[in-house]
C-alpha cells in the first residue's frame, strides 16, 4: 500500500488575482468568499481537498499590498504567519495581466520560507488568449528558479485542477489525513454566516466602502415550532454617510443584501432563514485597536 500524504498549502500573489475562487473550485465548496473588490478576504480559512492518495489543507489568505492601516498591516502579518506554517506556497499570478512589480515583490519575498516548497500558478486562463497564457508562462518562471512546478489553470472552467491537486499532493509530507474526510472546512457556522453576509454587503459599492464594512453576528437560533433559523447580525462601518449607502433609500440596499446573504445562508443552515440585518457605525474601525479586536482582527 502507497502511503499517503497530506499537509498545508497557501495561495500567495497581488490582491485579486483569484485565490480565493481557487480555493473554493477545489475544495468542491464555498468556503470562502469573492468579489471583485481587492483585499476581500480577511482571515486565514482552511479548506479541505481529500484525494485517493490524502489529504491537502488550502489555507486561504488575504492579498499582500503596502497596507495604509492597522488592518491592512494586521492581515499582512497573517499571512506572513501562515507562510511561515504550511508546506507548500503556490504563487499566483493572472494570466490577463502582465508580471508587474508587486508580483516581483512577492515572488523574491517567498525566500524568506525556505521550509516551503514553491509552486508557480498562472490562473484566469479561461479569460486569456494562448499568446498570453504563453507569455505568462515565461514571465512567470523566470521570477524564481525553485519553483517545483509551473502550472496554467482556470478555477472557473475546472481546467487542470486535478493536474495541481496531484502535483500538490506528491510535494506534501508522508502522513495521515488531518481532517475526517467529510470536513470542508474548519470555520464555525457562525463565521461562515458572517462572510456570507459580508460578500452581500460588497456587491455593487464603490470607493473605499468595501474596506470600512465588517460583520458580526449575535446569535443563530433553529426555532423550535419551525423549519426556520433565526440570524441576527451586524453590519458594521466607519462613517454615518457609508450607513446610509448600505442601508439606501428607504432600506432597499439593506433588503437587496438580506436577499443576498440568505440565499448562501440557507444552504449552510440547511433550510429557510429569518435574517435580521442592523448596521451599526464604529468610527474608523480599521485604525483602532480596541475596536479590531472587537472585530476579531
Amino acid at each position: 500500500m502507497t502511503d499517503t500524504r497530506s499537509g498545508f498549502v497557501t495561495f500567495v500573489g497581488r490582491p485579486n488575482v483569484g485565490k480565493s475562487t481557487l480555493t473554493n473550485a477545489l475544495v468542491g465548496e464555498k468556503v470562502a468568499i469573492t468579489s471583485e473588490k481587492p483585499q476581500t478576504t480577511r482571515r486565514a480559512i482552511r479548506g479541505i481537498v481529500n484525494r485517493p492518495g490524502g489529504q491537502l489543507v488550502v489555507v486561504d489568505t488575504p492579498g499582500i499590498h503596502r497596507p495604509r492601516t492597522l488592518l491592512g498591516q494586521r492581515l499582512n502579518d497573517l499571512v506572513e504567519q501562515v507562510l511561515g506554517d504550511v508546506d507548500v506556497i503556490a504563487f499566483c499570478a493572472p494570466a490577463t495581466e502582465k508580471v508587474g512589480p508587486g508580483d516581483r515583490r512577492i515572488a523574491e519575498s517567498l525566500s524568506g520560507y525556505p521550509r516551503a516548497k514553491k509552486v508557480a500558478l498562472v490562473t484566469k486562463t479561461d479569460a486569456a488568449t494562448r499568446d498570453q497564457i504563453t507569455e505568462r508562462l515565461v514571465e512567470v518562471d523566470a521570477l524564481r528558479e525553485d519553483w517545483a512546478a509551473v502550472i496554467p489553470l482556470s478555477a472557473v472552467t475546472n481546467d487542470q485542477l486535478d493536474v495541481l491537486s496531484d502535483e500538490l499532493l506528491a510535494l506534501m509530507p508522508v502522513g495521515p489525513a488531518l481532517y475526517a474526510d467529510d470536513v470542508t472546512t474548519d470555520e464555525t457556522l457562525e463565521d461562515r454566516i458572517a462572510e456570507m453576509i459580508r460578500e452581500a454587503a460588497l456587491h455593487g459599492v464603490r470607493d473605499e466602502l468595501p474596506h470600512s464594512i465588517a460583520v458580526t453576528v449575535d446569535d443563530v437560533a433553529k426555532r423550535e415550532d419551525s423549519d426556520l433559523t433565526d440570524v441576527w447580525a451586524n453590519i458594521v462601518v466607519e462613517r454615518d454617510s457609508q450607513k446610509a449607502i448600505i442601508i439606501g433609500k428607504k432600506g432597499s440596499r439593506l433588503a437587496d443584501v438580506g436577499a443576498r446573504a440568505r440565499a448562501g445562508i440557507e444552504p449552510l443552515v440547511g433550510g429557510r432563514v429569518y435574517l435580521s440585518l442592523h448596521v451599526r457605525v464604529a468610527k474608523e474601525w480599521q485604525r483602532d485597536p480596541k475596536q479590531l479586536g472587537r472585530l476579531g482582527f
